[in-house]
């Protein structure tokens, strides 16, 4: 980084809490949904169509809300800051996290995501909060560095998450996560500092009047259908990984651990490739690391189609996390170069809608898909979905690529 005086005031310590929260909130969350299935099959006696429905909502469900929700807290974060919306997000999600450790049946989880999906958005806010504070030559360093801290508490998390519920039950990993996110309120509080001038609600542009003033609005409708395919092509096998694990390993072993190291292995690979990444993307532009990452994904999940071990799994896992590391960044990237800064909340609040519906979708593809026809089709028809998605990037962004790649 470049010297201090070219950064506002308390930029370290800003950067430094909302890494952490983001870390937390990776990790708490990973600590908790790969093993939201297997603790689901400990709260009743379910088929296995019904077991892989009821992972899908439970996973869904949070998904759902956040999508109603999102614009509705960006239009509040372009109002009154973005450090506002972080606390929110941290605060409620301590409560409705620990709750969800004391459910006593599978809708009583389903409803506690379903409210937390309603307040969430702390990475999405802290990451719109850096945006904001964070010069335009460095955009790409700190979009990469705010996705590390997720992804580095993904990879965490999925151990800490089986190491816990393998001795002590599927419980206990909320009740830390609810305690952590608390701890995150806290810091965001008392440390965070952003430099932000409130604006009065009958000043703000109306969302549309400001695509209307874009060089390339396409470009950043696309960019919205691209996090919603990368969201929906990692979380079509979450929420049955464990039972994908469980049954590579014929019901025999530490299912749980093994099937934390699986989840972890794409964090992993993110968290070695992200800073590499976000400097090669300030170096040679973000659409071009997009549109490589994007490629490298959809041949990545051809091989998983045919994996007989969860090592096997696991590894090609993660080599897709090195690729990952190109896409999140580099679409919050463009985001960021193209539109105005008094529209970060709003249109990060739309990205994060569109981020939930690709976790809903996600959610049922792998769900409905792994039940009816088995768990390799949901690899064959993820891959296909990044193709699609590939070859429509390839067009939209190919008349101007020489404007910002």
């Amino acid at each position: 980084m470049d010297s201090e005086e070219k950064y506002p005031a308390g930029w370290r310590l800003t950067f430094y809490t909302l890494w952490l929260g983001a870390f937390i909130t990776g990790c708490g969350y990973s600590m908790t949904m790969p093993f939201i299935s297997l603790f689901i099959n400990e709260l009743g006696n379910f088929s296995h169509f019904q077991l892989n429905i009821y992972s899908g909502l439970a996973f869904g469900a949070t998904f759902v809300s956040q999508a109603i929700v999102s614009p509705i807290w960006g239009n509040l974060a372009d109002q009154k800051g973005r450090k506002l919306m972080c606390m929110r997000a941290a605060g409620v999600m301590s409560c409705t996290i620990f709750l969800v450790g004391l459910a006593q049946n599978v809708w009583w989880i389903i409803g506690l995501r379903f409210l937390q999906g309603a307040f969430s958005g702390y990475i999405n806010n802290a990451t719109a909060l850096m945006a904001g504070e964070t010069p335009h030559s460095h955009s790409g360093w700190v979009m990469s560095a705010m996705t590390t801290a997720g992804v580095a508490g993904n990879l965490v998390g999925p151990l800490l998450g089986g190491a816990l519920s393998g001795a002590f039950g599927y419980r206990i990993p909320f009740f830390i996560t609810g305690g952590l996110m608390f701890i995150t309120f806290l810091g965001t509080t008392f440390l965070v500092k952003e430099h932000f001038t409130p604006i009065k609600k009958e000043k703000m542009k109306p969302l549309g009047q400001i695509f209307n003033e874009l060089d390339n609005p396409g470009t950043i409708i696309m960019m919205f259908f691209t996090t919603m395919v990368v969201i929906s092509s990692s979380m079509s096998i979450t929420p049955i990984i464990s039972l994908y694990v469980k049954s590579l390993m014929h019901d025999h072993g530490n299912i749980a651990l093994v099937a934390g190291i699986v989840a972890a292995t794409p964090g992993l690979g993110t968290l070695i490739a992200a800073s590499k990444v976000g400097h090669t993307m300030d170096k040679i532009g973000p659409k071009v690391v997009l549109r490589t990452g994007l490629m490298v994904a959809f041949i990545l999940f051809i091989p998983m189609i045919f994996t007989k071990s969860p090592w096997e799994l696991a590894f090609w896992r993660f080599l897709l996390g090195l690729a990952n590391s190109a896409l999140t960044p580099a679409v919050q990237t463009i985001l960021t170069l193209d539109v105005p800064a008094e529209a970060f909340g709003r249109i990060f609040s739309v990205n994060q809608s569109f981020q939930a519906a690709g976790a809903v979708l996600g959610s049922i593809i792998g769900s409905v898909i792994s039940g009816l026809f088995g768990y390799q089709m949901v690899f064959a028809v993820t891959g296909l979905t990044l193709l699609l998605n590939m070859i429509a990037v390839w067009i939209v962004l190919r008349p101007r690529k020489a404007k910002i790649a």
